[in-house]
């Protein structure tokens, strides 16, 4: 037997495809996964700068529904409130 070549195992040759097989399904899994999570991480940021620029205008209706002239506005056209006279505002003091 000393001159005889010697052949690798088929087994640990079966072994060793397999390993390579599932290494590569392994990849492909992830690679699949890294892109997905990367496409979901883009529409939350766009949702996310949507969210922002409709936060910046009710900010900005809210300060123009709140303002002195409004709020006197809707008292006096609405509720039929009116301002009172200087006469009959009274100031108390705190000790």
């Amino acid at each position: 037997m000393a001159g005889t070549p010697s052949r690798p195992p088929v087994l640990l040759t079966l072994v060793f495809a397999m390993i390579c097989v599932m290494s590569a399904v392994a990849l492909i899994y992830t690679k699949h996964e890294a892109r997905s999570q990367f496409v979901e991480l883009e529409r939350l940021t766009a949702e996310r700068d949507e969210l922002n620029i409709e936060w910046g205008q009710l900010q900005i209706e809210q300060s123009t529904w709140a303002t002195h002239a409004r709020i006197e506005q809707v008292a006096a056209d609405e509720l039929s409130l009116l301002r009172p006279k200087t006469a009959e505002i009274y100031v108390i003091e705190r000790q």
